[in-house]
């Protein structure tokens, strides 16, 4: 799948697209308050709702789940917006609005905020741990591998693990402990044991208030799908057939910001939900603006609309992508990089 790319005025100074893109940089306070209000007061509504049909039949509160989890998703992006700083002016509403947020959303926000600078500082640098995001090995790092870290990789990469057991395993469970940073000093240990905390008061409020099951059927299925849609929206937005990967001696900040980066274009119902995140390319290479003033970017500078568009429909053909090419400098499937067969031959001689 090739982007549509062609015929279209495409920039090619990323770097002096990024200081145009700081003019939008502001957030309007009336509008980050509007819009945290009518995400975050339908979303408690909705599970009210929910709550209240599970004595007319689990399955009829179920139909609102999918409702909630798409609200839970806008919670998180509004977090996100935290991280960056880009949500309020103050530096303090951000985190502590994020902080919050990250209670219903089981991320602990100071940590996570930490983790993605790292991701957007790294992103696309082959010679660079990735931090934050989706394990990506090139074909020749794939071929040299023993057998059984072969079949770890393949495992990891398959659908039913990145978009079901993944996104339950990291909202669960991995965001409890940072174990992999254990360098890091005591923010990550404070970010994510006071997180814990709060999560521990609140659930347990919940609980005391509606009884544990029904807490459970309620909560647990809008956070497994609402993690499930952000694992995929982050996917995406960066697992695509002619994202932006290179060696130190060649890469550069600003083309991987711009290059590395979709622009995911959604129904606006689904755009809505999502916060504008599939204008993505535009989200790296200036990640303090807002994300309810990135259309005015797209309208504003109409090539943007065409740079990096992938459909919903082509997003599917993402999925079986997982190596790297160094020589296409494109990402390819399994098959595609010739490696299923030499997969096989390597385990059946063990």
């Amino acid at each position: 799948m090739q982007l549509q790319t062609s015929g279209i005025d495409t920039p090619d100074n990323p770097r002096a697209l990024r200081h145009k893109l700081k003019t939008y940089r502001g957030p309007r306070i009336a509008r980050s308050v509007v819009e945290l209000l009518i995400t975050a007061v339908p979303f408690a509504l909705l599970w009210g709702l929910i709550w209240g049909a599970l004595h007319l039949g689990y399955w009829i509160g179920l139909i609102l789940v999918l409702p909630a989890a798409g609200f839970l998703v806008r919670l998180f992006m509004i977090q996100h917006d935290c991280s960056h700083g880009s949500f309020f002016h103050s530096r303090r509403a951000n985190d502590w609005v994020g902080r919050v947020i990250g209670i219903l959303t089981l991320t602990p926000h100071d940590f996570w905020r930490h983790s993605h600078a790292i991701h957007h500082a790294r992103s696309g640098n082959l010679d660079r741990p990735s931090i934050g995001g989706i394990e990506t090995l090139t074909v020749r790092e794939y071929q040299d591998l023993p057998g059984l870290q072969r079949l770890r990789y393949r495992l990891y990469r398959h659908p039913l693990v990145l978009f079901g057991i993944g996104p339950a395993y990291v909202f669960l469970l991995d965001h409890r402990l940072p174990m992999n940073n254990m360098r890091s000093g005591w923010m990550p240990w404070v970010s994510t044991m006071g997180t814990n905390a709060a999560i521990v008061l609140v659930v347990a409020g919940m609980i005391w208030l509606v009884g544990l099951g029904p807490f459970l059927l309620v909560q647990l299925p809008i956070t497994l799908l609402a993690s499930a849609i952000g694992v995929w929206l982050f996917y995406v937005q960066h697992q695509f057939e002619d994202t932006y990967w290179r060696h130190e001696d060649e890469w550069d900040f600003d083309q991987s910001a711009f290059s590395g980066s979709s622009h995911y274009v959604l129904p606006a119902v689904l755009r809505w939900f999502s916060a504008n995140i599939g204008v993505h390319h535009v989200h790296h290479l200036c990640s303090r603006i807002p994300f309810y003033r990135l259309p005015e970017v797209l309208r504003d500078h109409p090539n943007l609309q065409h740079t990096g568009r992938i459909t919903l429909r082509q997003s599917l053909a993402c999925v079986p992508l997982a190596l790297w090419d160094e020589q296409k400098r494109r990402l390819v499937s399994f098959r595609e990089a010739g490696t299923k067969r030499a997969f096989q031959t390597d385990l059946a001689s063990r």
